[in-house]
């Protein structure tokens, strides 16, 4: 199945788009966002939504903020403060492709989880000579013992200036499981592209990132930084 979600947040914009297990690959696109409200999704932690949708993002002076007015639409906004509980779909998913647009303004910090484990890194990461694993395109380290272990850095910076809208495409393989719920296979990151360049191949996924909900939902983070995303699909 195929699935578009689009969000937003007053630092960072985001679309995407994805196929789910439960489909083969040429299946139709399934938004995930219906273009008017909210429906599909709840808060990770059970409070209100405070989240929004709107038509339209307008980048403020300075890059550091981003402004968008309560309405119908396909962009989804993190709450009036820029900064509320994470947003997850109702909807459970396994393998899938995802298509991903956003808008990260200066200084914006956020990320994608996929079945609410495994987390891609969405930062302002522009100009960044050598990056991490705490960086944009980066799949973002495990948390063990109050340290950060594995994860693994983009092969490339392909990070767009704040305020421009950028793309992930993502292919991912969910965890295998034998008859008896023992693991046989690790999650699997099979491609990743930042901004059409190729950013990981084939990077398995030993662990969750600390886990905002799951297991098998699609998540929007939404603790660092406010933003803004438009369009997600499975």
């Amino acid at each position: 199945m195929r699935v578009v979600l689009a969000w937003s947040t007053l630092l960072t914009a985001f679309s995407m788009a994805a196929i789910g297990a439960d489909g083969p690959l040429g299946s139709e696109w399934m938004p995930l966002l219906n273009g008017k409200d909210l429906s599909g999704w709840h808060t990770q932690d059970g409070k209100p939504l405070e989240w929004f949708t709107t038509r339209a993002v307008t980048a403020l002076p300075g890059g550091k903020t981003l402004e968008a007015e309560r309405a119908p639409g396909g962009i989804l906004v993190n709450g009036p403060k820029g900064r509320t509980s994470n947003l997850v779909t109702d909807q459970k998913f396994g393998d899938m492709e995802l298509h991903v647009e956003f808008l990260v303004p200066a200084g914006s910090n956020s990320g994608v989880y996929l079945q609410g484990l495994y987390e891609i890194q969405i930062k302002d990461s522009f100009g960044v000579a050598s990056a991490t694993v705490h960086d944009c395109g980066a799949i973002y380290d495990r948390w063990i013992h109050s340290k950060g272990v594995g994860g693994a850095p983009p092969a490339r910076n392909a990070c767009g200036p704040a305020g421009e809208w950028q793309t992930f495409d993502i292919q991912f393989q969910a965890p295998r499981f034998a008859a008896s719920g023992n693991k046989i296979a690790n999650a699997k990151f099979l491609r990743v592209a930042h901004n059409g360049v190729v950013i990981h191949t084939n990077v398995e996924a030993e662990g969750p990132t600390p886990r905002i909900h799951g297991p098998g939902r699609g998540a929007r983070q939404s603790n660092h930084a406010p933003g803004r995303s438009r369009r997600r699909g499975v």
